[in-house]
């Protein structure tokens, strides 16, 4: 995305973020949604500062495409969700048992549909990648 229109859709994002927050102080939404303006204005910044900064440093550009381009740390990333999905799978399955043993069965149920819903995905994902790779 180039430059002109990241910048533009950040300042959305801070726009967005105050009309949540006048929102919540006006007393028209719960906090719930004021915490959700905060959030967006202050990633909306950050990410402007990182924009500008990555705009005016030449070595932090070189830096950052390094980093993200590079094979090694394309091959780390990958590694590390796919540790983050089989150790969300392990948690929320003891999770499950836990919470049926305490005698929480709604929750029990809601988070063994999240493990299905992560099995799901993960296996439309792998007949999709078996297909194009």
């Amino acid at each position: 995305m180039k430059t002109g229109r990241r910048i533009i859709m950040y300042i959305l994002w801070i726009i967005l973020g105050v009309t949540l927050l006048a929102l919540n102080i006006a007393e028209k939404l719960d906090s719930f949604w004021s915490g959700m303006g905060t959030s967006l204005i202050l990633i909306s910044i950050l990410q402007l500062v990182r924009l500008i900064r990555l705009n005016k440093d030449e070595k932090y550009r070189q830096t950052v495409e390094v980093e993200t381009n590079d094979e090694r740390n394309r091959f780390i990333r990958n590694k590390a969700w796919a540790w983050a999905g089989y150790l969300f799978i392990l948690i929320v399955s003891v999770l499950v048992i836990v919470l049926k043993v305490v005698g929480l069965d709604q929750l029990s149920i809601i988070a063994s549909f999240g493990v299905c819903l992560m099995l799901v995905l993960y296996w439309g994902s792998y007949l999709i990648l078996r297909k194009k790779y």
